[in-house]
């Protein structure tokens, strides 16, 4: 599987994979959705995740740009500077899901 095009339309983001697969996600939704370690949280030295208390802030959801990482993930750089999370496509396939239920 691999992404072909990305557009951020109104307040989703809107992907193109190489399989014929159109995928519309809302931006709130994959913002919260972020897999980096300050958003999910990480294994502590004893193997309990610890997820860190966070705030999405008021520039949280706009887009500043995105570029694809590899051949496996989409890297999204938001208006508050955050940009550490890589959305795996089949992550990014799971949320487009999500969000159509």
């Amino acid at each position: 599987m691999k992404l072909e095009h990305t557009a951020v339309i109104g307040s989703e983001l809107a992907l193109a994979f190489d399989d014929g697969i159109e995928a519309y996600i809302p931006l709130l939704l994959l913002r919260r959705a972020c897999p980096c370690a300050q958003c999910q949280g990480e294994p502590d030295a004893l193997g309990r995740v610890v997820v860190p208390a966070s705030t999405i802030g008021d520039r949280g959801c706009e887009v500043t740009g995105m570029e694809t990482v590899g051949g496996y993930g989409l890297q999204i750089r938001w208006a508050d500077g955050h940009s550490t999370g890589i959305y795996s496509y089949p992550l990014l396939r799971q949320l487009a899901a999500a969000a159509e239920n």
